[in-house]
């Protein structure tokens, strides 16, 4: 199947009611896994590829575009490509003619006027590439960002930077944390409901991997549209890795990278599903 435009997918996920699941990418390992995970579990899903993902592969964008596009399209599963937390214009201007369309612009290490500026310019660069873009109003908490315990967005400034700004998405701070190895976070869902109320926007959960799997489902039907996953597919990758590695004799790395493939796809099925899930009203 042809890739998906990221915005079509969003479109659907707000018209059905259900979040639509965007997972990292660090290795063309990871995306198989994804796809695979999305045969499965019969859902759509974003790959997303991090400035750290692109740094980590010496830079180099296109080759790894390239190759989870052609993976994308030899399934029959709704994927889409997205290029996640970027700061660096330059990898913008290189991914454009590629699969990628929609990235998150990421400001947020910015003042809010400085923010507002850079994102914008960005928005317009990327709107006229056709591109859905998403934003973030300070930083997410982990690795020594605002999304720490305590901090959260306010719905009065999250509506102004996204009129502001022009963005398509926004990422907002309500209790998760990236880089979370445990299910433990809570979330505030009535701050979700205030500012998709205010905002008018698709929000976007970043930090989802520490954050329970009713908490997802209570997330989405407070207004969480997209929501990022990341560190739950690596523990699962490297733990299969570690394991594997248990017997000294294993040399060939198709060997360990073999059951960190279906071990992370295990779980991205699990939570498409759980991320797709609909509350049931109460009686």
């Amino acid at each position: 199947m042809a890739l998906v435009h990221t915005g079509d997918l969003m479109r659907d996920a707000v018209g059905s009611g259900a979040g639509l699941a965007a997972f990292n990418v660090v290795s063309l390992e990871h995306g198989e896994a994804i796809v695979e995970a999305a045969e499965q579990a019969e859902r759509s899903a974003v790959l997303q590829i991090s400035e750290n993902c692109i740094k980590f592969h010496g830079g180099r964008l296109k080759p790894l575009v390239s190759g989870l596009a052609a993976l994308a399209e030899s399934s029959h599963a709704r994927v889409s490509l997205h290029l996640d937390h970027i700061e660096d214009e330059r990898i913008l201007h290189e991914a454009a003619g590629t699969a990628i369309t929609s990235v998150m612009f990421d400001g947020s290490r910015l003042g809010f006027q400085d923010n507002v500026v850079a994102t914008r310019e960005a928005a317009r660069w990327a709107h006229v590439r056709g591109w859905h873009v998403e934003a973030e109003l300070g930083e997410i908490g982990g690795k020594n960002g605002a999304h720490a315990p305590g901090v959260r967005t306010d719905p009065i400034e999250a509506a102004r930077f996204a009129g502001d700004t022009g963005v398509d998405s926004l990422a907002v701070a309500v209790g998760s944390s990236h880089a979370m190895t445990a299910q433990t976070a809570r979330l505030d869902h009535d701050l979700i409901a205030r500012i998709r109320a205010e905002v008018g926007l698709p929000l976007v959960l970043h930090g989802s991997s520490g954050v329970p799997d009713d908490e997802l489902v209570l997330a989405v039907a407070s207004g969480m549209v997209k929501i990022n996953l990341g560190t739950i597919l690596n523990v699962a990758f490297t733990g299969a890795v570690r394991s594997a590695l248990a017997d000294p004799g294993v040399v060939d790395p198709r060997a360990y990278l073999g059951p960190a493939r279906s071990g992370t796809a295990e779980v991205a099925c699990r939570l498409l599903r759980v991320v797709s899930t609909k509350p049931v009203a109460a009686p």
